[in-house]
């Protein structure tokens, strides 16, 4: 029998010496979000004077180490596959780079050798009796990319959620292990504005009992969660598991039961948000995380029976068209997995995908509904696989409809004072 124990105090080091694996021209992959290693990051950070060329590739980082360095970038340079915060400036300024990318695909470019790999670093729970890990609250693209990498490092941190799934790494195929205490980040539930309720409460009408939501962290989402709590038997197949679908299932109103795909269980691939929200994952066999290829597949997303996805835009044209990762010419964060669960639900019988926006920007001086994109727009949901347009005055359903009837709709659930001018606008180009 394999003395797992023994194996793990060999490959136990302190960071600074798991992270002299790690060569010049590394391709290195961290995890989504709290799955990313603090301690093993800031140890090379360290040493990225020794280094050349080395790549670290993520998807919304969450905290800023010391590579973060526009002077630095020859030794260690940040790709993103979405931005987040740390990495949004550097983004803009051109001294970070962006892959282009659907979520759900990640792991699958991983597998045929687009997105090289090298190394993988990454936040785990500790090991079991058997000698397995769990990749906790990032499962995502990690664990194709573990199977393909050099080296592999474990930051093991006692604070780590075990989640359980298709999520497990066995110190056999580690490199090194490092151990830590390191608080897991955390978000704070950000308050419900008056608009985010009104568009919360126009969704929450749309979803019926029994539905399988999708909802991500933000405003509109909590306010659906909020506006969900009078439903019955929902089910949840997902991308990022919530605080809000924690607090669902504590008043009953998930029970996943009538889900038609993976029923009894919360589906997601990674998990984000309190300390509620951890505590709450931690051994929970009604949590299955999967790899990402599985849960934001099209095809699995729309075997689901009225799954109802929830997620937002920036800007939308009288087409249709939704911006939801750059402001004119700035970038703000990615693809992510909008059009993966739009697909899903396009798919899914009964299924339903909304797009949320407030009619207004900048104070309410800027129209979010608008004639044409802003130069540098780009565009996430495209105008044939948009469904639902939702603001705080009203549903746009689009889906089947000609130019014609989207401007109408659209227009007239833009803000008031901005309706004469897109009727203008809309008249002008022959759209009504």
């Amino acid at each position: 029998m394999v003395n797992v124990e023994k194996i793990y105090s060999q490959k136990l080091m302190n960071p600074e010496k798991a992270v002299e694996l790690i060569e010049s021209n590394f391709q290195i992959v961290f995890p989504t979000g709290a799955g990313e290693p603090a301690v093993l990051a800031e140890a090379l950070s360290n040493r990225r004077s020794e280094l050349k060329n080395v790549v670290i590739n993520q998807i919304l980082p969450l905290r800023s180490p010391a590579y973060l360095d526009p002077n630095t970038t020859e030794n260690i340079r940040h790709n993103a596959w979405f931005l987040g915060g740390p990495t949004r400036k550097g983004f803009n300024e051109g001294w970070i780079t962006a892959t282009p990318n659907y979520f759900y695909e990640l792991p699958i470019l991983i597998e045929r050798g687009n997105l090289p790999v090298d190394a993988v670093m990454a936040t785990v729970s500790p090991m079991d009796e058997h000698g397995y890990f769990s990749l906790s609250c990032a499962v995502d693209y990690t664990l194709a990319a573990i199977k393909q990498a050099k080296v592999v490092i474990l930051e093991v941190n006692k604070n780590a959620p075990r989640t359980l799934g298709n999520n497990a790494v066995h110190i056999s195929d580690v490199s090194a292990v490092v151990e830590t205490d390191t608080a897991i980040p955390t978000l704070k539930i950000p308050p419900i504005s008056e608009v985010e309720e009104n568009i919360g409460n126009y969704i929450a009408e749309l979803i019926p009992d029994g539905a399988t939501i999708q909802v991500g962290f933000g405003g509109v989402p909590n306010a659906v969660c909020k506006a969900l709590e009078h439903k019955k038997d929902l089910g949840v197949h997902t991308e990022m598991v919530t605080d809000g679908m924690v607090d669902l299932y504590e008043k009953g109103v998930i029970t996943n039961k009538k889900k038609s795909f993976h029923p009894g269980k919360f589906l997601g691939t990674f998990v984000l948000g309190t300390q509620k929200l951890y505590d709450f994952v931690n051994n929970n066999p009604a949590i299955e995380m999967q790899p990402v290829n599985y849960t934001n597949d099209p095809v699995n997303i729309g075997k689901n029976d009225n799954l109802c996805a929830v997620n937002a835009a920036i800007e939308v044209d009288l087409l249709g068209q939704c911006v939801s990762e750059t402001i004119g010419n700035f970038y703000w964060s990615g693809t992510g997995g909008q059009a993966d669960f739009g697909h899903g639900a396009n798919r899914s019988k009964g299924g339903k995908g909304f797009i949320s926006i407030s009619s207004t920007a900048k104070n309410g001086t800027v129209s979010r509904i608008v004639s044409n994109l802003n130069k540098g727009g780009v565009v996430t949901t495209s105008k044939n696989s948009v469904d639902y347009i939702v603001t705080e005055y009203g549903v746009a359903h689009l889906r089947g409809k000609n130019t014609s009837e989207r401007a109408k709709q659209l227009i007239a659930i833009a803000h008031p004072k901005f309706r004469e001018e897109l009727t203008f606008d809309a008249a002008k180009r022959g759209l009504i």
